[in-house]
Formats: C-alpha cells, sequence, structure tokens
C-alpha cells in the first residue's frame, strides 16, 4: 500500500505544487519552476491560494504597495509572472471576472490547503498515517522569511495566519502523540517539536513526563519537572496541573520510594502560579478564554471601545454559566505580553478561544470575531458584523447580544457532537448532559426517555450540575406536554428537578428557566412569568428564557410582548433546536390580537421546522383555519389524525393555558376543517 507521504511527493512529480511552508515555491512534475525576486509576487500567490473568494484588484493593491507610482500596473506585472508559472496548455490558472481575481487550484497540490481541509474536518478523525503525513508538510514557517515593508495590513494578515498554521502544526503533533504506538519511535521526535512550538502547553509537558516514566526514566523526569516549573514561574503562569499529572503518573508507575518533591526545585516554587484573576477549571466544564479584541485589523493596536467591547463580551458569557470563562484580567495578561491567541488558550489551559477586531471605516463600524478550539485547531464559528454607528452604544450591544449567543450556541453544538461520538459509559457529568441534549432536541418520546437518562447520569455523577438539572426537569415537562405519560405525574417531577437545579445554583438563568415552565404546567401563570423575568435579567442573552417568556405570554399574557420576545429570541439564536416552538408562539400571540393571516404565515414556518411535532402542527392548522386557508388547515388536519386517530381540539386547547377569548377562536377553527 502507497502512504499519503508517498502519494503526495508522486503527485507533486506528476504535476503542479504549491509549497508556502517554508520559502514559497512552485514545481511542475518535480522540476521547480523559477520565479522572479520579487517578495511581493510571492505574497500575491500566497493571499490568493488562502482567499475565499475572488479579491477585487483595490484591496490587493492596497494590501502590497502603499504608495506605488502605479499600483495596478505592478499587480498586472505579478499576475502576468504568476500566469507564466502556474498555467497550463488549455487551461488558465488566474481568473479575472468584474475586477476581481482567483486562482483555480483544482488538481494542484498545495501544502497549506491540506493542512486546513483536515484541520476544518477535524484533526482528531485522522488515522496515524495522514497525521503523519500532514506533520511532513511542514518544511518551515509559513511564508517563511517573507516580511514586506511599507504594507501593514500584508503583515497583520501573515503574523495571523502564521499563528494559524502553528496551532494546526501543534493539534497535529498533540494527535500523533496520542494515536501512536508507544514504542514508536516518532513519538520522541513529535513531542520534542510539540514543546518547541508550545512551550507553555501543559498537555506537552505532561505527554512528556508520561513517556520519560515509561521507559523509567525518573531522573530525566525530575529535571524536566524542575526545568518547567521554573519556565512557567516566569511567565507567572499555573503549573498545578502539570504537578498533580506527575504525581498520578509516578503512583500508577510505583515510584513511591521517589522523594515526595522534586529536590531540585526549591520548596517556595511549589505552590500553583496563577496569574491575576485566572480561574482554574474543573474537568466536567468547557472552557472559554475570550482575548483582548484589537482596535484595528491594520495596526493590531488595542484599548478604548475594544477593550470595553471584549470585557462586555466576557461578562455576558460568564452570566450564561454554561462553561468556564476565565476572568478578564488573566486574558488581557497574556495579550500585554503579546502572546498569539492560540497560544494563550494553550496557557490558559482552555477549549475555546475567542478573538476579533473592531474597525471604524468612513460611515461603517465592523467587528470580526473568530472562535477557535484550541486543541485541534479548529475554527468552530466565524462572523463578520457591519453596522452604520447612528447610535455606537446600541449597535455595539446588539453585535455583543449576537457574539454571545453564538459563541455559547456553537460550543454546545460541538460538545453536543463530540459526546455522541463516546462510548456512553464513558461519560463524564458533563459529557452525559450534553449526550442527554443531543437526545432531548429530537422532541420524540423514546429520545425524551434516552435523554432523562443522561441526564440523570449527570447529577450523579455531579449533584451540583444546575443545567443538567434543569435539562431533567425539560425532559419531564415534554412529557407532560406531550401527554406521553400521567400529566400531573410528569409535571410534579419537572417541578422537583427545577427546584433542585435552583438549590444548586440560583444565579443560573437555566435553574430559573427550568422552574418557570414548571409553575406554567401547574397552571401558575404569574409564579410563572416572575421565574422566567429572573431567568433573562440574569443573563440578557439567555435565548431560551426569552422564547420560554413568548410562549406564556401568547396564550393568556400580553400579545405584543409575547411577539417582541419571539423576535429577540430568534435574533439571540436563529437556528435554535427550539425554533419551532418560538415561531409557533409568536403565531398564536398573532391569533389573540386578530391577526389570522399573519398567524397563518408564522405558523407555516413553525411546522416546516424539521423537528416540528404534532402540537405545532395543531398550531398551524388552527391559524390556518382562522386565517380562511381551508384546504392547507385541512391537509394538517389529516396529518395530524394520521399519527393521533382520535385528536381533537379539545386536546390542543387542553394542550395550553389559553385564555378564555382565545379558546373561543380555536374552537372556531377547529369546527372549519372538522377537529372539533
Amino acid at each position: 500500500m502507497v502512504s499519503d507521504v508517498e502519494s503526495s511527493v508522486e503527485s507533486s512529480r506528476q504535476g503542479l505544487s504549491v509549497r508556502l511552508f517554508g520559502p514559497p515555491a512552485i514545481a511542475r512534475d518535480g522540476v521547480p519552476v523559477v520565479l522572479p525576486a520579487s517578495r511581493k509576487l510571492r505574497a500575491l500567490l500566497a493571499y490568493l491560494v488562502l482567499a475565499p473568494h475572488p479579491v477585487g484588484r483595490g484591496k490587493l493593491c492596497e494590501l502590497l504597495w502603499d504608495v506605488p507610482n502605479d499600483p495596478r500596473g505592478e499587480l498586472r506585472w505579478c499576475l502576468s509572472k504568476l500566469r507564466a508559472a502556474l498555467d497550463e496548455p488549455g487551461r488558465r490558472r488566474i481568473e479575472t471576472a468584474d475586477d476581481t481575481i482567483a486562482l483555480d487550484l483544482d488538481g494542484i497540490l498545495v501544502d497549506v490547503l491540506d493542512v486546513a481541509a483536515a484541520t476544518a474536518a477535524g484533526i482528531e478523525t485522522l488515522d496515524p498515517e495522514r497525521l503523519q503525513a500532514l506533520s511532513k508538510l511542514f518544511a518551515g514557517n509559513f511564508l517563511e522569511g517573507l516580511e514586506i515593508d511599507r504594507s501593514p495590513l500584508f503583515n497583520s494578515w501573515l503574523t495571523a495566519q502564521r499563528r494559524r498554521f502553528g496551532s494546526c502544526h501543534a493539534a497535529i503533533l498533540e494527535h500523533l502523540v496520542k494515536t501512536l504506538p508507544a514504542e514508536s519511535e516518532d513519538v520522541s521526535s513529535h513531542l520534542e517539536k510539540w514543546l518547541e512550538l508550545t512551550p507553555f502547553d501543559s498537555c506537552a509537558h505532561i505527554a512528556l513526563l508520561a513517556r520519560l516514566a515509561r521507559r523509567g526514566q525518573f531522573g530525566a523526569c525530575e529535571d524536566h519537572l524542575a526545568a518547567a516549573a521554573q519556565l512557567f514561574q516566569s511567565e507567572e503562569l499555573d503549573f498545578g496541573p502539570v504537578r498533580q499529572a506527575w504525581l498520578a503518573i509516578r503512583a500508577e508507575r510505583h515510584c513511591a520510594t521517589l522523594p515526595a518533591q522534586p529536590a531540585t526545585v526549591p520548596a517556595a516554587k511549589q505552590a500553583p502560579i496563577m496569574l491575576a484573576g485566572a480561574e482554574p477549571s474543573t474537568p466536567h466544564k468547557a472552557s472559554l478564554a475570550v482575548m483582548p479584541f484589537a482596535e484595528d485589523a491594520g495596526s493590531g493596536i488595542r484599548g478604548g471601545l475594544a477593550d470595553g467591547f471584549t470585557h462586555d463580551i466576557i461578562t455576558r458569557l460568564a452570566k450564561l454559566r454554561d462553561f468556564f470563562v476565565i476572568a478578564r484580567g488573566s486574558a488581557f495578561a497574556l495579550a500585554e505580553k503579546n502572546i498569539a491567541p492560540e497560544d494563550a488558550g494553550r496557557r490558559l489551559n482552555v477549549d475555546y478561544v475567542a478573538t476579533g477586531t473592531v474597525r471604524s471605516v468612513t460611515g461603517r463600524l465592523i467587528v470580526t470575531v473568530e472562535l477557535v478550539e484550541v486543541r485541534t485547531a479548529r475554527i468552530v464559528w466565524a462572523e463578520t458584523f457591519e453596522r452604520r454607528p447612528d447610535d455606537l452604544f446600541a449597535i455595539l450591544d446588539d453585535i455583543g447580544n449576537s457574539i454571545v449567543a453564538s459563541i455559547s450556541s456553537e460550543i454546545e453544538t460541538v460538545e453536543r457532537n463530540r459526546a455522541m461520538l463516546k462510548a456512553p459509559n464513558s461519560l463524564n457529568a458533563w459529557e452525559a448532559y450534553h449526550r442527554g441534549l443531543w437526545h432531548m432536541y429530537r422532541f420524540t418520546r423514546s429520545e425524551n426517555d434516552l435523554a432523562r437518562h443522561f441526564f440523570d447520569i449527570a447529577v450523579q455523577q455531579d449533584p451540583t450540575f444546575a443545567r443538567a438539572y434543569a435539562g431533567l426537569s425539560f425532559t419531564h415537562w415534554q412529557s407532560a406536554f406531550q401527554r406521553w405519560g400521567n400529566r400531573d405525574q410528569d409535571s410534579a417531577l419537572a417541578y422537583e428537578a427545577a427546584g433542585q437545579s435552583l438549590l444548586v445554583d440560583d444565579h443560573n438563568p437555566a435553574a430559573h428557566w427550568a422552574m418557570g415552565r414548571a409553575l406554567w404546567l401547574r397552571g401558575e401563570g404569574n409564579a410563572s412569568l416572575v421565574e422566567l423575568e429572573r431567568a433573562v435579567d440574569l443573563s440578557p442573552n439567555f435565548a431560551l428564557g426569552h422564547y420560554a417568556l413568548s410562549f406564556v405570554q401568547s396564550q393568556s399574557g400580553d400579545p405584543q410582548a409575547a411577539i417582541g420576545s419571539s423576535d429577540h429570541s430568534r435574533h439571540l439564536s436563529p437556528f435554535d433546536p427550539l425554533l419551532f416552538g418560538m415561531l409557533g408562539a409568536r403565531a398564536m400571540a398573532h391569533v389573540r390580537l386578530g391577526q389570522f393571516d399573519d398567524a397563518a404565515h408564522w405558523a407555516l414556518k413553525a411546522a416546516a421546522r424539521p423537528n416540528a411535532h404534532v402540537i405545532i402542527l395543531s398550531i398551524a392548522a388552527h391559524c390556518l383555519a382562522l386565517a380562511g386557508r381551508l384546504d392547507e388547515a385541512k391537509t394538517f388536519a389529516a396529518a395530524i389524525r394520521k399519527t393521533l386517530p382520535d385528536y381533537s381540539t379539545d386536546d390542543f386547547i387542553g394542550t395550553f393555558r389559553f385564555d378564555p377569548d382565545a379558546t373561543a377562536l380555536y374552537k372556531l377553527g377547529a369546527k372549519r376543517i372538522g377537529l372539533s
């Protein structure tokens, strides 16, 4: 069998290849293509290779030329030389259209694109052979030795790409160390390079200690531990996790006769060294660091507006209480030392890092943000927000809302999917909770039972896990709402689990959300609204809290408030698994306002969601009937009766807590389509 490395080498010999790790180079059939001695030509090649879409000529001129006599003329010259290097008979590799430029790289072996694609797909899913092949692509730093004077925009981009691919390289090496057989000699070289790239990564030091101990080289372990402790202390970083891991390794290797503390490390250095404001994380929760946003993407300058914006995002994320958020002081302290965000994430030992820029240009405010999974260097989410700064603080508040909700949602999705790939008997509390979420969002009776099972595991493993109790309450609530069991019994269990969540953490918005929904089940509408208002007061970015307010208000409260809460919940979480409910609540609010056409519009949107259940279809049937769209309404009624042959409007009305006027309207609609 031909290895990936041999295949790549063979492909590069038979066709066109572009190498951007190390000095930039192009080869055709294994023969180097001679390029003019122009740094800007190589910079242009690299930028176009990594551009996700065609780039305007004006932007390229701004990127690479400060104030030349003829920037477009120089750009044309560079493009002509690239055409000579890349074009093939009958195929032009440089595409120009509408004053934009793009590269056709189909069939070309490009080292950086190979690494980027593997990282995006998930390094942890690759086998050792593929990882080995990727590691050999790193022949040097990205665009090694290539900096351009008086081109701050390009140099800023170059720095970001070097950081990005440095993190990719470290992630590949880490997974090689974890997946290669312990006896493989390659592990030592990979460990050495991993430590060189990320000298403050606790995991790299722990892996080295474990390897040395496995070989019986305990003296080398002690020497490395002493040197690493001094290194971490020099940067005022916490060395405690490495020391604790070493104690566990030593105990496992039956080294009880060794000194209790490394003899070469002074006793004064044994206490964990923490950055100001750092919060040690526990293993059952994901962790996040939000690095200071830069004030301007070109200069990298921080301060003022950007720092305030970063602080606001950190505060909002912490209020969600979904995961550990590193305190502002730690993130800013590392940024002051010009530590790259990905490196900062490893030093802080967090799972995710968020970073971004805030730019003001003529008539526009542009905020970019990126969320990266630290250990795999994978970009989980990235977005650019562009607004006219009519009311600067209101706009920043709106953008902040979107960023916080998106970060929370994306992390939950990643953690949920990861938990699904693990054996059920190997899950810790955090993973069991997210496995429960995965099943919960399927909205079927069997999946709801599975969700309850995993939430039970989570609270058994961690009785202080407030969100797991809230999830458990939701499964009982869903069973009562869908009438899958005894409604009174399920309502009592939903209330009990919500109470446990509040006892564990009264400041967790999910706990008050669960209690608000449980109180609604018990018919205590006013008390329900108090709890739900408390949930969104604690965390204004808690989308489910706003949705639950809309749900309750749409039936017997303020329908206009219900519409506002529905819209806000969807703004915060536009791809939420409960989106059908957000849309359905808005539809029911329009019914109470006598706006039947609007009600039908929103009900159809709700019913079109892939996980919409029978109750949502019933909302659509009743709203369409009230709007006079009887044929469509009867189609929904038939679909409902196919699943539940005896279903009637009494079942529908009994599911909710409608006021008398709304009840009369729904009965009128049901009579028109035979659901009465």
